[in-house]
């Protein structure tokens, strides 16, 4: 049995707590891996997790953490060896199962990824579940035919969040025309969208539909939006001809009022992206992406700040006040 330290949320009657916990190691299950983390990341998901009727967790006490970057000490499963250095996404971390928020974590090698050439361990948590959502997005568009040079501007809704902030740092390093909409506008907010490549900045109004339009002039060659809700229809209407919405979030609603238009009229697609389940094939081709061509020049000093595991409950309370720029990485 090993000791550790954890982000431990408990249900207090109508009410979650999370405070730093000592934990004891369970035996290793065959098929598993134990993972020492040296670094984690702070995701709305994981704030919804430590949040009443959050509807992430449905048992407590529970280790949050949706992601998690670190180094095996041990394995039973053949394809890992201790010293690998590994990173997990998705999958049940952080919400069937403990997450990263914890010095040590025991995950089915099913979900492990090991870390690609090129990235480090901080790195890899700076992009986290956003970056690689920003990273599908990015390769799903391309696979519906968005290529740099000609087709016009790529659009990023929700540019200062998690999946916005790396969606477009990526997408000007392929060297894509960029417009980037936040309703952060003040100008501490500009300066970042700028450093990260934006050469357009644009309110949410500004991407209105006019009242009784169906289908408005085309504009954005592709769009990667995080944030859904009213304003999706809005987006599909400008869409240039044979151009694609990546579609990963509904930070602005899980519900929207469209019309055929865009489809039949322009074909454009509406690209659903899950970084949850995203089949293994995939996911290695995405993070291999992600510390190659796709990888933004100073990804660490432009995009990530850091926190400790003792400060983490005031971070998971930011982003859910709209409060958080960017990413913020957890030093374990």
């Amino acid at each position: 049995m090993e000791r550790y330290r954890a982000l431990v949320a408990r249900a207090d009657g109508e009410e979650i707590a999370s405070s730093v916990e000592e934990l004891e190691t369970a035996p290793l299950q065959e098929g598993y891996v134990r993972i020492r983390v040296a670094y984690s990341s702070v995701n709305f998901k994981d704030a919804l997790a430590v949040t009443p009727r959050g509807n992430v967790v449905k048992q407590y006490p529970h280790v949050p953490g949706i992601d998690l970057a670190g180094s095996v000490t041990a394995t039973r499963d053949a394809r890992f060896r201790e010293g690998d250095t590994v990173l997990v996404t998705g999958f049940g971390l952080g919400v069937s199962a403990p997450g990263g928020y914890a010095e040590i974590a025991q995950v089915p090698a099913d979900w492990v990824v090991p870390l690609p050439g090129g990235m480090t361990a901080r790195e890899a948590m700076a992009y986290g579940t956003a970056g690689f959502t920003a990273a599908l997005s990015v390769l799903r568009l391309e696979e519906a035919g968005l290529a740099p040079g000609g087709q016009g501007p790529v659009l990023v809704t929700g540019a200062t969040g998690g999946v916005g902030s790396v969606a477009v740092s990526m997408l000007a390093g392929l060297g894509y025309e960029v417009a980037a909409s936040s309703r952060k506008a003040d100008a501490e907010a500009q300066a970042l969208l700028r450093r990260l490549g934006a050469s357009e900045l644009l309110a949410p109004d500004a991407l209105r539909m006019p009242e009784g339009k169906a289908i408005v002039r085309e504009r954005w060659a592709g769009v990667v939006d995080p944030v859904g809700g009213v304003a999706l229809r809005d987006v599909l209407g400008s869409v240039r001809y044979g151009g694609g919405v990546a579609l990963s979030g509904f930070t602005g609603g899980a519900d929207f009022a469209a019309n055929v238009y865009p489809f039949i009229l322009r074909g454009v697609k509406l690209l659903g992206i899950d970084s949850v389940l995203c089949p293994m094939p995939e996911r290695l081709r995405a993070w291999e992406r992600m510390a190659g061509d796709l990888k933004p020049a100073g990804l660490l000093d432009a995009i990530a700040s850091e926190t400790t595991l003792e400060a983490l409950p005031e971070a998971l309370r930011a982003i859910l006040r709209g409060e958080m720029r960017g990413r913020v990485v957890v030093a374990l």
